[in-house]
């Protein structure tokens, strides 16, 4: 899976059958909130959004930035895949 970051639209991207996935984020100090998850209609494929979240998070890893959850299905994955929880900011608990 290829993702871009689009810096000038605050958004990873990356393509799929249907269109375009995006997870819209912000900075603030260390730490990136990822804010939206933009899905083509008609989309249902959940495996495909964990791992277009799993490179997200290889990517937050790899910048040693902390990830802070805004939308509730980011927080379903943070519960569903406990081994990225060392990536939340001190006093996060999900």
């Amino acid at each position: 899976m290829e993702i871009k970051d689009n810096t000038f639209s605050r958004q990873f991207e990356t393509a799929y059958e249907g269109g375009i996935v995006t997870v819209e984020y912000s900075f603030q100090e260390k730490k990136i909130f990822l804010t939206r998850l933009n899905v083509p209609e008609n989309f249902d494929n959940e495996d495909f959004i964990s791992d277009f979240l799993k490179n997200i998070m290889a990517i937050a890893l790899e910048r040693k930035l902390k990830v802070v959850p805004i939308l509730p299905k980011i927080v379903s994955f943070f519960k569903k895949n406990p081994v990225y929880k060392e990536l939340l900011p001190p006093g996060i608990r999900l």
